[in-house]
């Protein structure tokens, strides 16, 4: 009897060990797994962005305003511009923002072409120091 009784737990253990084995994972895992079509909209959606913030940034950075501002403080305007595309997305983000803030500023009058001057350089030094840390 005691023959039999362990002769069927083994019968029982090899089966549950083959149905364990022989499970395809994915089966196993589809509920934590985020689709691939997920990722990629994210992904697309996260390169979007940073490209509008690149844009608004050299917007800003190639005006008129802004160029002479930094031929005027001595910074070479190509250096900085070049250096936008290396800043991470959040700074480029901030910068962005601090941009677009400026330039309606200086379009509705709140601020006179000293005080662009000074926004303007002082934008450029940031992405240059920015750059250099990292």
């Amino acid at each position: 009897m005691k023959k039999l009784l362990s002769r069927g737990v083994n019968s029982a253990f090899v089966l549950f060990l083959g149905l364990a084995v022989t499970t395809p994972q994915n089966i196993l895992a589809q509920n934590h797994v985020v689709s691939p079509s997920a990722i990629q909209k994210d992904v697309t959606a996260a390169s979007a962005s940073r490209q509008h913030n690149q844009e608004r940034v050299k917007s800003f950075l190639s005006s008129p305003e802004a160029q002479r501002a930094m031929k005027t403080a001595n910074i070479n305007p190509q250096q900085v511009t070049n250096a936008v595309s290396q800043l991470n997305n959040a700074d480029l983000a901030r910068l962005a923002a601090r941009s677009d803030k400026a330039q309606k500023d200086y379009a509705a009058g709140t601020i006179d072409n000293h005080d662009l001057l000074i926004i303007l350089v002082a934008i450029a030094v940031l992405i240059l120091l920015i750059v250099a840390v990292h």
